[in-house]
């Protein structure tokens, strides 16, 4: 990483949480490549981290008051900077930005800011999955420009177990890098001691999204699909180090960080996308996540012309489209890419673990994560069975966070 951040203007803005200790250690990391950082400190982050610590590490003086100065400090720093890190930032801070409250620095500061904003919360895991903060999340989650680098599972300061630790400081380095669309020289050794690189060097292709098929300039066939299972399975990727393209159907949903997005329309057109990405001999991409949710069929023909009312019955015919992961499935020849399919089923239970290993088998797949309609379309929170010929794995929880741990199962095959 030495290097990479030459001439980048960075604010890094601390909030009062015993994860604080971190914010020094991506401080530091930032300078040794390059940036030229400005600490900004909230009044209670100063009772776990000196600001003495943070002006030596930079060379500048740590702000923490809006009107300590003349001038309007919160617009110059939002101006001005080529992206703003928050960490660490606590349940309150969220709710506050959550809200569009300006009542100190850091928050104006955010709200005046016109470059890539990352924010990495740590919180006890009982605060995180509050439905309060999962409201402030979400709510932050579709702000343009800001990033949420959700924490990861593990041990927090009261020695309980559970999601809020906050990121590793080389995994919320490198995601500074992606925000800023910098390429480290050495991948592999981005983010090498921390969660946040068990995919580091690896190129993860995902499908996300529905597949839309013409009847008319109109008019069109699709299915219910919003796309945020591969979203989430994407942003997942890219912070766990791999270089991630994203093929998407039609979606409303913001690119995440670091991730190459190819925005496709059909099942046609998201077959050409594939061929493209995977390469020749499918040697372009070290796995293949296959979450779109792809039309089976597709009209005969499209009318050029809007099909008119006639007040009689009307019939469509409609075609197949090929299976793109079977396709893909029958033409691979050794181990590569790992293939990952979803299935989408009307089944529970047991019968929907018959229904997916069916589909392992017929698709030639290496495993299949499979759920019910009634769990998975247009919702926030899915559950989920990954299943392998020798293996049933549940998942259940929000899918940014089924989203982790889809990568985490990817990493480990991977390996």
């Amino acid at each position: 990483m030495d290097g990479a951040l030459v001439r980048k203007r960075i604010t890094v803005c601390v909030s009062g949480s015993i994860a604080a200790y971190k914010a020094v250690l991506v401080v530091r990391g930032l300078v040794r490549a390059g940036a030229s950082v400005q600490p900004v400190m909230t009044r209670s982050a100063r009772r776990f981290v000196g600001a003495a610590t943070l002006s030596g590490l930079t060379g500048r003086p740590v702000h923490t008051d809006m009107f300590a100065e003349p001038g309007e400090l919160h617009v110059a720093l939002g101006r001005d900077s080529d992206a703003i890190v928050v960490l660490p930032a606590t349940a309150d801070l969220l709710a506050r930005l959550a809200n569009g409250h300006a009542d100190d620095l850091v928050t104006a500061t955010l709200l005046c800011a016109r470059c890539p904003v990352l924010i990495a919360p740590a919180m006890h895991p009982r605060m995180w999955e509050h439905p309060a903060t999962r409201r402030n999340v979400e709510r932050i989650r579709q702000t343009p420009g800001w990033t949420l680098l959700d924490p990861t599972f593990g041990e927090v300061a009261s020695g309980e177990t559970g999601v809020g630790r906050m990121l590793e400081p080389e995994a919320i380095l490198a995601a500074i890098e992606a925000a800023l669309g910098l390429t480290p020289e050495q991948p592999g050794e981005t983010g090498a001691a921390g969660q946040g690189a068990i995919l580091a060097g690896r190129h993860v292709v995902v499908t996300a999204g529905p597949t839309v098929e013409d009847l008319d300039p109109v008019r069109f066939l699709t299915n219910r699909s919003s796309g945020k299972m591969g979203f989430a399975i994407a942003r997942s990727a890219a912070l766990a180090g791999a270089r991630v393209t994203l093929i998407s159907g039609p979606v409303r949903l913001t690119t995440p960080g670091g991730v190459d997005r190819v925005d496709v329309r059909s099942a046609l057109d998201m077959l050409a996308a594939l061929d493209r990405a995977l390469g020749d001999g499918l040697r372009g991409a070290d796995a293949l996540v296959m979450c779109a949710a792809v039309s089976d069929y597709r009209p005969r023909s499209t009318s050029p012309t809007k099909l008119k009312r006639s007040g009689s019955a009307h019939t469509l015919e409609l075609v197949p489209n090929p299976d793109l992961l079977a396709g893909i499935g029958r033409a691979r020849t050794g181990r590569a890419p790992f293939l990952l399919g979803f299935a989408v089923e009307t089944e529970q239970g047991d019968a929907l673990e018959r229904a997916a290993r069916a589909k392992l088998e017929s698709k030639r797949v290496d495993a299949i994560v499979a759920n019910a309609a009634s769990d998975a379309l247009g919702t926030d929170e899915t559950r989920a069975v990954i299943v392998t010929p020798d293996a049933a794995l549940p998942l259940s929880g929000r899918k940014q966070d089924v989203g982790t741990e889809i990568v985490e199962f990817l990493a480990a095959r991977l390996r």
